[in-house]
């Protein structure tokens, strides 16, 4: 397993950037969260297989969000931040 936080900076709020991520989530096995950061970008926290995880995270990058997307930075954690952790939810 590995886990990994993403920042998302762009125009990645009000544009249904957290439900189309969630929705991405279900075709992976993966678990994790998508919330909206007040200053104005979007964090996301994803654990899994490296495989699961990566393709996901490719996925999101391919997807219609590409465009609202100007950067992402991407920082590996250890995996204890995902004990407790089920399925994939958007958080507040």
């Amino acid at each position: 397993m590995i886990a990994k936080r993403v920042f998302y900076e762009g125009r990645v709020q009000g544009v249904g950037f957290r439900y189309t991520v969630r929705h991405a989530a279900k075709g992976y096995d993966v678990i994790g969260w998508v919330r909206n950061l007040p200053d104005g970008r979007v964090e996301l926290l994803v654990g899994g297989e490296p495989e699961e995880v990566n393709a996901f995270l490719e996925a999101i990058a391919e997807s219609e969000l590409a465009s609202f997307i100007k950067a992402r930075q991407v920082q590996p954690l250890e995996t204890s931040i995902l004990v407790g952790l089920t399925g994939f939810s958007i958080h507040p």
